[in-house]
């Protein structure tokens, strides 16, 4: 029996390999991301990772490999519920493989980005998550390619042939909110958003346009986007309602457009969803919290950033083929903050769905 306040000895890879039931060897595939071992053995070794409180040994393992046990994730920005789930999903599942995860936002900035994937390539680091400022044809990604290194790109992208990609469907989603608000009589809408170029701000708009015109042709669609902040659209929204005009609803692509529309609303006496009704882009636990409770397109945060840890670690561990691009399914919560124009809440409130 080990004395008490001894030291306890550090889980080796044998102890998980016993816990788990299967070789040494498999436990170091799974470690490495090698996409080849049973997705039933991957599991058994990370519970009893898990369990064991098993660590590499970091320095023996980058003694052997040209790359450090390092993965980089680079966000447009950390302030957002969105970017700061995705953060902490994908430290969890870094360091799940026995990896360190290093973040850095780029400010939506494309030339900090790139700077910032430089001096993770001077790191040496096994695999980049690229949420780029703007789509998949950032500098950014262009120096990665250049580069060689390894990455996945997420959320403002579509497709690209040297990278895997995954998204939420923001298209999908936009034309059921459009589905929604024409089917609650509405004719008349305001569309806000920011960063035009986006390729999620373009995949939203054409989304949300092409299902409302083709359900009520003649539906008055007006478009606000601001380039790289929420002061210039405060004030272009101020102005837009200020010369009189009255949409019968709002459509925020980003969540804090959302917010800056409610205290517009606010500060003219408007209430939601009697005076003009609310959707937005994104969920946060305000909108869920104040009264009404704001309708949402509820982005699935937690699976984009499993898919993108996954589909990492794959490359990393030596896997070929095409790029994948992935979609994945959004829910729209149309919340009391809808109405018909003039007719209150949406009889029944609840999803959309």
């Amino acid at each position: 029996m080990a004395e008490q306040g001894a030291p306890q000895r550090r889980p080796s890879i044998h102890d998980v390999a016993s816990h788990a039931g299967v070789s040494a060897a498999t436990v170091s595939k799974v470690m490495q991301g090698v996409a080849t071992v049973k997705p039933a053995n991957v599991q058994r070794v990370f519970d009893a990772v898990e369990r064991l409180g098993y660590r590499m040994d970091p320095l023996a393992s980058e003694l052997r490999r040209s790359k450090r046990r390092i993965i980089g994730a680079v966000v447009p920005e950390f302030e957002s519920e969105f970017f700061g789930t995705v953060i902490t999903e994908l430290e969890r599942l870094a360091e799940q493989r026995g990896y360190a995860l290093v973040a850095a936002s780029s400010r939506e900035s494309e030339a900090r980005e790139k700077e910032i994937l430089a001096r993770m390539h001077d790191w040496r680091v096994s695999g980049v998550v690229l949420a780029p400022v703007r789509n998949e044809r950032s500098p950014a990604a262009a120096f990665m390619k250049a580069s060689g290194m390894t990455g996945v790109m997420i959320d403002r992208v579509l497709a690209d042939n040297a990278f895997d990609t995954i998204s939420a469907d923001s298209a999908a989603a936009s034309a059921e909110v459009a589905r929604a608000l024409v089917g609650n009589g509405h004719r008349h809408v305001l569309v806000i958003g920011l960063g035009e170029q986006a390729a999620t701000v373009h995949a939203r708009l054409e989304g949300f346009r092409a299902q409302a015109l083709a359900l009520a042709p003649d539906m008055r669609i007006d478009v606000i986007l601001s380039e790289s902040d929420v002061a210039p659209l405060r004030a272009s929204l101020r102005d837009y309602f200020g010369k009189g005009e009255r949409p019968t609803a709002v459509y925020s692509l980003f969540l804090k457009g959302t917010l800056v529309a409610l205290s517009e609303f606010r500060r003219r006496g408007w209430h939601c969803p009697n005076d003009i009704s609310l959707v937005g882009f994104d969920d946060a636990e305000w909108m869920q919290v104040t009264f009404p409770a704001i309708a949402a397109v509820v982005q699935p945060v937690r699976r984009i950033a499993t898919q993108a840890m996954d589909l990492l670690f794959r490359r990393i561990g030596g896997e070929e083929g095409p790029s994948r691009a992935l979609l994945e399914p959004c829910k729209v919560l149309m919340r009391e903050s809808v109405g018909s124009p003039g007719g209150g809440a949406r009889a029944g409130g609840g999803d959309g769905q």
